[in-house]
C-alpha cells in the first residue's frame, strides 16, 4: 500500500496553529470582504442614481434574496463540514494502515458531493416557484408601497429564474475551501464581484436600468462563479484534474441520511440568514410604520455598514471551520480550542474598529451613498449609533455558529440562531410603541447583549469539557 501524502492542515498544526487559522482565514475573509464591498458598492450606485427610494427598493428586495444565498451557505457548509470531517477521518485511517476506512470514507465523499449537488438544484427549483407565485406578496407585507414598491419588484424579477445558480454560487466556494483549495475559493468570489461591479456601471449609470439592472448584474456574477466551481469540481471526471478529491461517477449518489446530516449541520447557518432576512424584513415594516422611506433608506445605508462587519465575522468563521472539522475528525482536541480563542480574539477586535470608524466619521462613510438628501444623512448617522453599538457581539454569535457547525454540534448552533432570532421578536413588539422610531434602531443591539450573556458560557462549557467523545457518534454512523 502506497504511504499517503501528508494533510496540510495536519502539517500546519504541528507547527503552528496561527499559520493554520490564517491559511484558511485569510482567503475566506478577503472573498467575505470583496462579497460585502460589492454589496456596498451596489448600494453606492444605488444611493447616488436612484436616492433613497431606491435604497428602500434593495432593502425590501435583499432579505427575500438573502434567503437563498442562506440556503446555499447552509448546503455548502453542512456538506463542507462532513468532507473536513471524512478528511481528518481519513488521514487517520491512511496513518494506522487501515485501506478499508480510507476507502470507507472515499465512497463517503463521493456521496456527500452528490447529494450537496441534488439539493442544490432541488432547492432552486423550489426557490423559482415561490419568487413567481408570492415576490410581490413578500415585498408587500414589508410595508412596499407606491415607487418604493416598483423599484423593489424591478430587483426581484431577474432572480425568479436564477435561484439554483444564487444557491450554487453561496455553496461552490466553501466546498472549494473544504476542498484544500482557499485561494481559488477567494479568487473565485474576487472575479465574481469584479464582474458585478463593472455589470453595475453599465446597467445602472450607463444604461440607467435602475434596480433591474443592479439585478441583472448580481445575477450575471452568480452564474459566472457558479459555472466555475461546476468545472472544477467536473474536472475531477476528465484528464485535466483540478480538484483534490477522488471523485468515481460510479459513486456518485444520493444519500438521504447524507442529506439530513448536511441539511441538520447547515441548518444553524441557514437559520442564520433566515434571521437576518426576517429582522431586516420586520424592520422594514416597522420604519415604514413609525417613519418614512427615508427611514428605510437609512436603515439600508446602515445595514451596508454593518454586513461589512458581518461578512467579516462569517469569513472568519468559514475559515476556522474546515481546521476546527479536521481537529475534530483526527481528535485533537487542544488545537480546537487553539483556533477558537485566535479566531475570537479577531473577530471581536475587528468590530470594535469598525465601530470606532463608523462613529467617528458617518458623514463622509454615509456620503459614499447620499450626498444631496440631509435628512437621509441625518437619519442613517442616528442609526448607526443606536443600531450598532454592539456590533461585535454578533460577530461573536456568527463565529460560535460556525464553531458547533464545525465540531458536528449541529443542535447547539442551530439553537443559537433560533434563539437569535426569537430574542428580538418581543424587542420589535414593545420598544416602537414606547420609543418610536429609535426602538426600532435598539432592538438589534439588545438581543446581541442577552445572546452574548447566554452563548458565551456555552462555548466556554465546550471548550472546557473535552466533548470530542462525540465523534463516536459519527463514526459510529459509518458502514
Amino acid at each position: 500500500m502506497q504511504a499517503s501524502q501528508p494533510h496540510p492542515i495536519s502539517d500546519a498544526s504541528k507547527q503552528s496553529i496561527n499559520r493554520t487559522f490564517w491559511r484558511y482565514a485569510i482567503p475566506s475573509v478577503a472573498a467575505m470582504l470583496v462579497n460585502g464591498f460589492y454589496q456596498i458598492v451596489d448600494g453606492i450606485f444605488i444611493g447616488q442614481y436612484v436616492g433613497y427610494e431606491g435604497l428602500a427598493g434593495i432593502n425590501m428586495a435583499w432579505p427575500i434574496i438573502y434567503i437563498f444565498a442562506g440556503i446555499g451557505l447552509m448546503i455548502g457548509m453542512g456538506s463542507g463540514s462532513l468532507l473536513s470531517i471524512n478528511r481528518g477521518q481519513e488521514q487517520g485511517s491512511a496513518s494506522t494502515g487501515i485501506g478499508k476506512g480510507t476507502l470507507a470514507q472515499s465512497l463517503k465523499t463521493n456521496h456527500t458531493l452528490a447529494t450537496a449537488a441534488i439539493l442544490i438544484i432541488g432547492f432552486g427549483l423550489l426557490g423559482s416557484l415561490v419568487l413567481f407565485m408570492s415576490g410581490t406578496s413578500l415585498l408587500l407585507a414589508q410595508g412596499g408601497t407606491g415607487n418604493t414598491l416598483i423599484l423593489a419588484q424591478q430587483y426581484i424579477a431577474p432572480f425568479s429564474w436564477s435561484v439554483t445558480f444564487t444557491i450554487l454560487a453561496a455553496a461552490i466556494p466553501i466546498l472549494i475551501r473544504n476542498d484544500e483549495r482557499p485561494n481559488l475559493a477567494t479568487g473565485l468570489m474576487v472575479m465574481g464581484a469584479c464582474l458585478n461591479i463593472l455589470l453595475d456601471y453599465i446597467f445602472i449609470v450607463q444604461l440607467n436600468m435602475a434596480l433591474h439592472g443592479a439585478a441583472i448584474a448580481t445575477v450575471a456574477a452568480q452564474i459566472a462563479v457558479a459555472s466555475c466551481g461546476a468545472i472544477y469540481f467536473l474536472s475531477s471526471f476528465t484528464k485535466t484534474k483540478m480538484s483534490n478529491l477522488t471523485l468515481n461517477f460510479a459513486s456518485m449518489r444520493f444519500d438521504l441520511e447524507l442529506a439530513r446530516r448536511i441539511l441538520l449541520l447547515g441548518s444553524s447557518s441557514f437559520v442564520m440568514y433566515l434571521y437576518t432576512s426576517f429582522v431586516f424584513a420586520l424592520h422594514n415594516r416597522l420604519f415604514m410604520e413609525y417613519g418614512s422611506p427615508i427611514t428605510v433608506g437609512a436603515f439600508a445605508i446602515v445595514g451596508y455598514l454593518m454586513v461589512l462587519y458581518y461578512f467579516v465575522a462569517e469569513g472568519l468563521g468559514e475559515g476556522m471551520q474546515p481546521p476546527v472539522s479536521y481537529f475534530f475528525g483526527a481528535k485533537q482536541t487542544e488545537n480546537i480550542k487553539k483556533v477558537l480563542v485566535l479566531a475570537t480574539k479577531v473577530t471581536i477586535t475587528a468590530g470594535i474598529a469598525w465601530l470606532l470608524i463608523l462613529n467617528l466619521f458617518p458623514s463622509t462613510i454615509i456620503g459614499l451613498f447620499n450626498t444631496e438628501d440631509s435628512s437621509l444623512i441625518q437619519e442613517a448617522t442616528s442609526g448607526i449609533r443606536l443600531h450598532l453599538f454592539a456590533m461585535f457581539l454578533d460577530g461573536y454569535l456568527v463565529l460560535a455558529i460556525m464553531f458547533f457547525m464545525a465540531v458536528n454540534q449541529g443542535k447547539k448552533a442551530l439553537g443559537i440562531s433560533v434563539g437569535n432570532m426569537l430574542i428580538q421578536l418581543p424587542l420589535l413588539y414593545f420598544l416602537p410603541p414606547w420609543l418610536g422610531v429609535k426602538g426600532v434602531w435598539l432592538a438589534m443591539p439588545i438581543s446581541n447583549v442577552l445572546m452574548f450573556i447566554i452563548v458565551a458560557p456555552m462555548v466556554w462549557h465546550h471548550l472546557n469539557n473535552d466533548k470530542q467523545d462525540n465523534c463516536g457518534e459519527f463514526l459510529g454512523s459509518r458502514s
